[in-house]
């Protein structure tokens, strides 16, 4: 039994790092000083031009799903799709602003009376992964992340580029889609809030 647990420890911790070597946070351009005393940022996020799998557009990808879970079952791609775009309020960016908040140190707000700066997260790319229990694919996206003022959004302060956000549960209990992605901005948020605030101590 002690052999056993130790293999799946051991297991956890190789899938694990792998994730935290995977992602990749890189300021492309500008400062991250002007942060520095803030103690709250707006966060916006957007999925404009996303690219979905293997699919260029967002749109190709959703008719085809949606397609697909129709013919299966009446109706079922329809709340599928309805599913695909609640997410995102519902779960990605809770998940994203509580990790945010956490490593940053800086509360996120979505008024732009409350903070002085906007973060605008522009995810870019989205695979969703799968788990049918046998076999497994984490979910991933990329993203890139702008610093504006926010009363002139205009002004950008600050370019940050997030490859390879892993979506994943440590037991692998992720067999709905919208909970993989999640953790893809769950693991973003820690990331960028960790790296913002090592970057303006």
């Amino acid at each position: 039994m002690k052999i056993i647990q130790a293999c799946l420890i051991a297991v956890c911790m190789i899938v694990v790092t792998t994730g935290i070597k995977a992602q990749r946070i890189k300021l492309i351009e500008g400062d991250l000083s002007p942060l520095k005393n803030e103690k709250k940022i707006n966060t916006e996020f957007t999925y404009d031009h996303m690219s979905v799998g293997k699919f260029d557009k967002e749109e190709d990808y959703i008719a085809k799903k949606k397609d697909e879970y129709n013919k299966k079952q009446s109706g079922k791609g329809d709340k599928w799709a309805k599913d695909w775009v609640d997410d995102r309020q519902d779960k990605f960016e809770p998940k994203f602003n509580e990790l945010f908040e956490k490593e940053s140190e800086i509360a996120t707000t979505g008024s732009k009376k409350e903070a002085k700066y906007t973060l605008i997260y522009k995810t870019t790319f989205t695979e969703p992964g799968f788990n049918i229990a046998i076999m497994r694919h984490n979910a991933e996206t990329n993203a890139d992340v702008w610093i504006v003022e926010a009363a002139n959004p205009s002004k950008v302060i600050a370019k940050i580029s997030v490859q390879k956000a892993q979506g994943r549960t440590f037991w692998g209990e992720d067999y709905e889609t919208g909970g993989r992605i999640a953790e893809c901005y769950a693991d973003a948020g820690k990331a960028l809030g960790r790296f913002i605030r090592k970057e303006i101590k």
